[in-house]
């Protein structure tokens, strides 16, 4: 990670090395807390976007309310927040970490009047799972956790803790040698990766889990919107890992993955083994919206 000069931290810009918690900080603890990741784009024409950033607050809003935290300040303060902070370090593109967390106080796992603390990162990062592996597409392996259960885990929040899930897909999976975890629901059927959601191809048709126990990602929504708007038909439904490994295209989508192709799961070859073209043109059609390329969608865009 690059660092950088200032985090905004409860209203005030901060020292980045001055950025810091109790060790007894209650989240620290127990992992309720709540986050978003957000990207800002540098456009053709020299400016600098937040990628539907509107959508991002109100779903971090969102899981703060699944968890009953009391957000401290509004949604347009967040957006704001979030805007000082790329200016006041001169960032013209970055990943934005808004977290909001329960601060230090009571211990033990009714937080009882502890306070919300709000922080919001941001720093320079590139393609999350490689830039190679946004051009080629990456190798992907089944893993043995299974995604969380509805009634075990509030699954249409992005919970600090829900993530443990995720952390220990990915090291199993990355251990054996491939670039990405994908996780079956608990009925078995696939789900999403350790942090992106998931799409295939088959005979011209898109298809992608249902909202049932998948964070809606917001790069998810995109894809099926320009996909809409493209012609291509789009299903919303549960398949089996055999049918992944049998499709034409995979790809998975994500704030920090973007849009990145699957060629291989499993040691079993998609499709022809390289970005197929329906992934290649979604890429293509979403790359230029990021860019101010495609006025079609700059609804989406928030100008810095």
């Amino acid at each position: 990670m690059e660092k950088t000069e200032k985090i905004w931290f409860n209203g005030r810009l901060v020292d980045w090395d001055d950025a810091k918690v109790h060790v007894l900080t209650h989240t620290l603890h127990y992992g309720l807390g709540v986050f978003e990741g957000i990207r800002c784009y540098r456009t053709e024409d020299g400016r600098s976007a937040l990628f539907r950033l509107e959508d991002h607050t109100e779903r971090f809003f969102a899981s703060a309310h699944i968890a009953q935290m009391k957000m401290p300040y509004s949604k347009e303060e967040i957006n704001q927040a979030i805007v000082d902070t790329l200016r006041v370090n001169g960032l013209e593109e970055a990943y934005i970490r808004p977290i909001a967390f329960i601060g230090y106080g009571n211990m033990g796992l009714y937080p009882g009047d502890n306070p919300v603390d709000v922080v919001i990162a941001a720093w320079k990062w590139g393609a999350y799972l490689g830039e190679e592996g946004i051009k080629r597409g990456i190798r992907a392996k089944v893993s043995s956790f299974t995604r969380h259960h509805v009634n075990v885990a509030m699954t249409k929040a992005k919970i600090v803790g829900n993530y443990v899930n995720s952390i220990l897909a990915k090291r199993e999976v990355v251990s054996c040698g491939y670039d990405e975890a994908i996780m079956l629901d608990p009925d078995g059927f696939v789900s999403e990766g350790s942090g992106e959601n998931i799409f295939i191809a088959k005979e011209g048709v898109l298809k992608t889990p249902p909202l049932t126990s998948v964070l809606r990602g917001i790069t998810r929504d995109s894809v099926i919107e320009i996909a809409w708007d493209l012609g291509i038909e789009v299903v919303e439904e549960r398949f089996t890992r055999d049918e992944l490994y049998t499709a034409d295209e995979a790809f998975f989508t994500g704030t920090a993955a973007e849009i990145t192709p699957i060629r291989e799961v499993d040691d079993r070859t998609i499709g022809k083994g390289k970005p197929g073209p329906i992934t290649e043109l979604i890429q293509k059609v979403f790359f230029d919206v990021i860019r101010g390329k495609n006025k079609q969608y700059k609804h989406w865009l928030r100008w810095i």
